[in-house]
């Protein structure tokens, strides 16, 4: 079976940063994807170089190399690629053109099967490893750290959804929140003080990090549904640590410090059940201390560490960590996030299919979630459309 003939094309992420969009033609049908960005982005995440070297790539053999090949399968285009690479990061392809040509394939086995992208993915990855489980949903309200111009060193403050009776009913009480939210941080600030981060949390500058926190359980405890919403965060910890210390609220803090610090958020704010992050990625040690106190009752997530690789979640699961992020984008093909997705799942760590701070009109990371069973989704909040139609998605494929 032949790919089908492949083009590239540059276009703008939500950040207004250059990206692209990978279309595969077959049958005279185009099936394409567009490739989000990362502004927070882990060392060792596949690499994106955009479109002037996806094109050179493809016209110095790729292309050629894949249109020669029978590949009747995913995984067959999937395992080419890495090969063809030959480096951890994609550094010779570029994990956005891997990742495109993989998706848009995909897409294009799944439009001439006549199902849905999710269900191709099940077919080929998951089976019975599957589950018709419904995902939380981290939704990122404020927003700190290198998604923001503010004081905020932590990057993230999540509402964190269980649905409990329809997605779209959670959904609409996570858009009534952030109504609400953006209402009380205007009393409080003023509205010449209001500004919105990278993902559209509210991003004003606060007294401390501990603040977000304290507004958010204001706004979660009174509303109707309080029961299904809990807290988050994904402090991004490798952004403020330098020289073997952390940079936190203008202190220099050894991880002991830090350790404390999150501590006293857990101690004094009941709603806070997850934390992504909170030490560098390097920090191994940070990782255990905190998971040998809270690996029992709380969510400890790990992203920057792990990067979507299946063999960095087989060393850290449930030694410095209990759940994950998945981003296909940090890997750069389909079958690794898959198998990526597998081991974790394997091993009995959540699953948090996330989006990226430079988002696009795409919801293919909604179908890794449906396809693998993830216990979550992390699509920001519902205001631009890059992350609306990632709601939408979620509504018709749970509903």
């Amino acid at each position: 079976m032949n790919v089908g003939e492949i083009t590239v094309s540059e276009i703008l992420d939500s950040r207004g940063e250059k990206t692209i969009e990978v279309s595969v033609e077959r049958n005279g049908q185009l099936y394409s994807t567009k490739l989000p960005s990362g502004k927070s982005r882990g060392k060792r995440e596949a690499v994106s170089l955009g479109a002037r070297h996806a094109l050179e790539v493809l016209e110095g053999g790729l292309k050629k190399e894949i249109l020669s090949r029978d590949i009747s399968s995913v995984s067959d285009l999937d395992h080419f690629l890495v090969d063809y690479d030959g480096t951890e990061n994609k550094s010779k392809i570029g994990g956005d053109l891997s990742l495109g040509l993989s998706i848009s394939f995909a897409r294009a086995l799944a439009g001439e099967r006549g199902i849905e992208l999710f269900e191709l993915l099940k077919d080929e990855y998951f089976g019975a490893a599957s589950s018709g489980r419904v995902p939380k949903i981290f939704s990122n309200m404020i927003n700190g750290g290198a998604h923001a111009e503010n004081n905020l060193d932590i990057q993230e403050y999540h509402v964190v959804g269980e649905i409990h009776n329809s997605v779209y009913e959670t959904i609409r009480e996570i858009k009534n929140l952030y109504t609400k939210l953006g209402e009380l941080l205007t009393r409080n600030y003023g509205k010449e003080k209001m500004r919105l981060g990278d993902e559209e949390g509210y991003a004003p500058d606060f007294t401390n990090n501990k603040e977000p926190l304290e507004f958010l359980t204001e706004i979660v405890s009174a509303s109707e549904s309080k029961g299904a919403f809990t807290l988050g965060l994904d402090a991004a910890a490798s952004s403020f640590y330098k020289d073997g210390s952390y940079n936190f609220e203008r202190e220099n803090l050894n991880k002991e410090k830090l350790m404390g610090v999150y501590k006293k958020y857990f101690d004094d704010i009941s709603l806070l059940q997850s934390i992504e992050d909170p030490f560098a990625e390097d920090d191994d040690s940070g990782f255990a201390e905190m998971f040998k106190e809270y690996g029992r009752e709380k969510l400890l997530i790990g992203d920057d560490l792990t990067t979507t690789n299946q063999n960095a979640i087989k060393k850290f699961a449930e030694k410095l960590i209990n759940g994950v992020i998945i981003k296909p984008n940090q890997i750069g093909t389909v079958t690794e996030t898959c198998e990526a997705m597998l081991t974790a799942g394997n091993l009995g760590i959540k699953r948090i299919i996330s989006h990226r701070s430079g988002e696009v009109e795409d919801p293919f990371i909604i179908h890794f979630a449906k396809a693998g069973g993830a216990e979550g989704v992390k699509i920001g909040v519902p205001v631009k459309r890059e992350r609306i139609i990632k709601f939408e998605e979620l509504t018709r494929l749970y509903s």
